[in-house]
């Protein structure tokens, strides 16, 4: 915020001696009154693997900060896990990325750091310390807590997105029981983020392609040996930004900073919640953004790698190929080389200082995986307003399909049928009221879809929603349609039967449907009750904009 107060103005003079006096029984004294005050924001918990080491982390950052002659105070605010809060829980994730960037922002203005570091890992908390990050304009610099170490099973290697695969499997009665239990009890032998490129790591590595880490930050492991000295180096660098009007978010999340950053996502193949996440991001930096970039972006961004459950390769043999440095460098001429970083360095510098050391798992510009970039906007008279699919994890013999609606009103409804084996090779299952305002909260169907793939259906069947997915989702899964069902949006008229055309190459989501018909559906529509109703979620589907706009408050 433009009119923060100055820095070192909380201690001093008269007034000062309020805080002073409060300070003192936590261990401060006169020498650090006199130092810039670093909020070391932390969201450690015990409720996700992604946050259970950042008090590790967070302890050496102090160091880092002390080092460089600062005065670190840590604080912390909630970690919701998206893998945990499935099917009920879900409802109360995506409004939580507001209530952190809310109580980031609102303790930073209350206690009137001078800088900040954010310590965060999962899929709601990145994106919400980013929006915080860019509402209060302090020097910030995000340490992202890495990536989970793979389990095994034998000699496979195992990661949680087995698991939800492993449903499907085990529910068609493809393995038993007991193989089941070992991908259940190996799949997350330790702390960091889920090691598949979900939303988690796809934010890791926009952060750190926005310019507001440390380079290899985002893919290092999360119990790597040299965790150490990046956070205690991250420590002294934020202490040296204190002043540095040019190096603050604002001045980093430029329109430059984001097409570079929407183009590493969309060169890995990184989830499609990056679409809601920049978009909320680049509104909280007063920065024009809309999904249209993203698709025109797509269009000129081959695809270089592709990670689980897409491909063998995890987010850790990323961070062997050189991590998102590696990735700039190919990307380079097709980057603005002169976008900024908390270094100081540009990203051009960044990219031309690095190389691919595992050529295996990223490919150059000249010879990539695909001609398009991971995700790519549809849109059509069943989403006027766009709808997102990882097109890097569908199959070719779906990339264009025609195929009879089946309707379910929730996720609920979807999940009993599956349960039934009820689902045809050759539908289209439409999920909706799963929305930002129906859900309310645009619930994640991520189980189902992986549970259709462990199904073997993942190249037959196809699920449309106004919800969303799993950063680890593949198969022909478009979500984020908007309008939404809830508000009236054309998905709100599709009845069982009716034929849906999918064209990803030409970005076409059609009902096919007379006009005449769909507008007399669209005026009999009602709004159906909401199924969760009372207390945060009243208040947050009150506020909540479309997915295309980043679902965030208004």
């Amino acid at each position: 915020m433009d009119d923060m107060t100055p820095p070192h103005n909380l201690f001093q003079g008269l007034h000062g001696a309020y805080p002073r006096a409060l300070f003192r029984p936590m261990g401060f004294g006169d020498d650090d009154f006199a130092r810039p005050m670093i909020g070391i924001v932390n969201s450690w918990s015990e409720t996700t693997p992604g946050h259970l080491h950042l008090r590790e982390l967070a302890a050496w950052v102090k160091e880092g900060v002390r080092q460089a002659g600062g005065m670190p105070v840590e604080f912390n605010t909630v970690a919701p896990c998206d893998g945990i809060a499935q099917g009920r829980g879900m409802h109360a994730i995506l409004p939580l990325r507001e209530v952190i960037a809310a109580s980031v922002e609102l303790m930073t203005l209350a206690h009137r750091f001078d800088a900040l570091v954010m310590l965060c890992s999962c899929d709601k908390i990145i994106p919400g310390m980013l929006m915080a990050a860019a509402r209060l304009n302090l020097p910030t610099i995000f340490v992202t807590g890495g990536p989970m170490a793979s389990g095994r099973v034998g000699e496979r290697e195992i990661i949680l997105s087995d698991v939800k695969e492993g449903m499907g499997r085990v529910a068609a009665g493809l393995i038993s029981n007991e193989e089941f239990h070992d991908i259940e009890t190996c799949a997350c032998p330790g702390p960091g983020a889920c090691s598949f490129l979900g939303t988690a790591n796809t934010m890791a590595c926009v952060t750190e392609a926005l310019g507001l880490t440390l380079p290899g930050c985002a893919t290092l492991g999360a119990t790597h040996p040299d965790r150490q000295a990046l956070c205690v180096e991250s420590g002294r660098q934020v202490v040296g930004l204190v002043g540095q009007a040019n190096l603050t978010p604002r001045a980093l999340l430029t329109r430059a900073s984001f097409e570079n950053a929407i183009r590493v996502v969309l060169a890995t193949g990184g989830s499609t919640n990056a679409t809601l996440h920049l978009l909320a991001l680049a509104r909280a930096a007063g920065v024009a953004l809309d999904l249209g970039v993203f698709d025109a972006l797509s269009r000129q961004t081959p695809l270089v790698g592709k990670f689980r459950p897409a491909s063998r390769y995890t987010v850790n043999d990323l961070h062997a190929a050189g991590g998102v440095s590696a990735v700039l460098s190919i990307l380079a001429p097709l980057l603005q080389r002169d976008a900024a970083t908390v270094t100081g360095e540009t990203i051009g510098a960044r990219a031309a200082q690095a190389r691919v050391t595992r050529p295996d798992v990223l490919q150059p510009l000249t010879a990539p995986l695909a001609p398009e970039g991971g995700l790519a906007i549809l849109r059509g008279n069943l989403a006027p307003r766009g709808a997102v699919v990882k097109q890097s994890g569908v199959a070719p013999a779906m990339w264009h399909h025609t195929g009879p609606a089946r309707v379910f009103e929730c996720e609920e409804e979807l999940a009993d049928s599956l349960t039934m084996a009820a689902i045809r090779p050759g539908d289209v299952l439409v999920i909706r009221n799963e929305g930002p305002v129906g859900g309310p909260g645009m619930r994640e169907l991520s189980i189902p879809a992986a549970m259709l793939v462990g199904m073997g259906l993942g190249e037959s069947v196809a699920m449309i929603t106004d919800g969303r997915y799993s950063g680890a989702t593949r198969g022909p899964c478009i979500g984020h349609v908007a309008p939404e069902a809830a508000i009236g949006g054309p998905i709100a008229a599709v009845q069982d039967g009716d034929l849906i055309e999918i064209d990803i190459p030409h970005r076409r989501l059609n009902l096919e449907v007379e006009e005449l018909e769909l507008a007399r559906r669209l005026a009999a529509w009602q709004p159906r009750p909401p199924r969760v109703t009372g207390g945060f979620l009243d208040t947050y589907r009150k506020l909540v904009s479309q997915a295309d706009e980043g679902a965030v408050w208004q």
